[in-house]
């Protein structure tokens, strides 16, 4: 069992500083939802609750690819569901560290949790002396770009009709491989990362939906705990 980590003011304003650069590529595509949520017929403060209420940018896009009379609610529901299933990963990779935290604590820094504050936060814990408000911090930060960047990206729907035309399609999976790379830990990472992405792959071409993305996760964390367990 790994010791409890810190939790204080510290934590938080590291967290900020080091999501900095990040925040900035989520505004990017931040952006381009909000262009889409317009086009798709949502409002701006239906657009800024979806952001700060479901608050998970891959279940998004695929919503307002599918926000049309009569609304899917049941393929929604269902949709977000899988897609954002891999919280559950996320959130258990961590959950050595803040096991024996207070619980208002741990739930309080967990509310924030995202794809790339979980990926900056374990980057950091790697280092040692791990904190908290670590998680908090990075969260809040990429909470506050994203919701903005919606706002933004809404109310300039009507001159940038094509988010593509600008690069601003690119910028999501431009973070995810700058997020892969501070990941990056040498040879060891090779053997669950290769078998994630064949899972992944080979489940985005037999089966419908997103369960590539849960199910990719799943795979190459089973390797990681198979081989750390020899």
């Amino acid at each position: 069992m790994k010791e409890p980590v810190a939790a204080d003011w510290s934590g938080v304003i590291a967290g900020i500083k080091r999501s900095l650069p990040l925040a900035l590529s989520i505004f990017t595509y931040g952006v381009s939802f909000g262009v889409l949520a317009r086009q798709a017929g949502l409002s701006l403060v239906e657009a800024f609750l979806m952001s700060s209420l479901v608050c998970a940018g891959a279940s998004q896009f695929i919503a307002v690819e599918l926000w049309h009379s009569p609304l899917p609610i049941a393929t929604l529901l269902l949709t977000t569901l899988v897609i954002n299933l891999r919280h559950i990963l996320m959130s258990a990779s961590l959950s050595p560290w803040f096991l024996k935290l207070p619980t208002w604590k741990a739930y309080g820094c967990f509310f924030f949790l995202n794809d790339e504050s979980w990926a900056l936060t374990m980057a950091e814990f790697a280092k040692g002396k791990p904190n908290a408000g670590f998680l908090l911090g990075t969260g809040l930060m990429t909470f506050v770009a994203w919701v903005s960047s919606t706002v933004v990206g809404q109310l300039l729907g009507s001159k940038i009709t094509d988010p593509a035309q600008w690069g601003l399609d690119f910028a999501f999976t431009a973070v995810f491989i700058v997020l892969l790379v501070s990941l990056w830990r040498g040879k060891s990472n090779f053997l669950p990362w290769t078998v994630a992405a064949i899972v992944a792959v080979a489940t985005a071409y037999w089966l419908p939906g997103k369960w590539y993305i849960l199910l990719g996760g799943i795979a190459g964390s089973s390797v990681g705990v198979i081989r750390d367990a020899d």
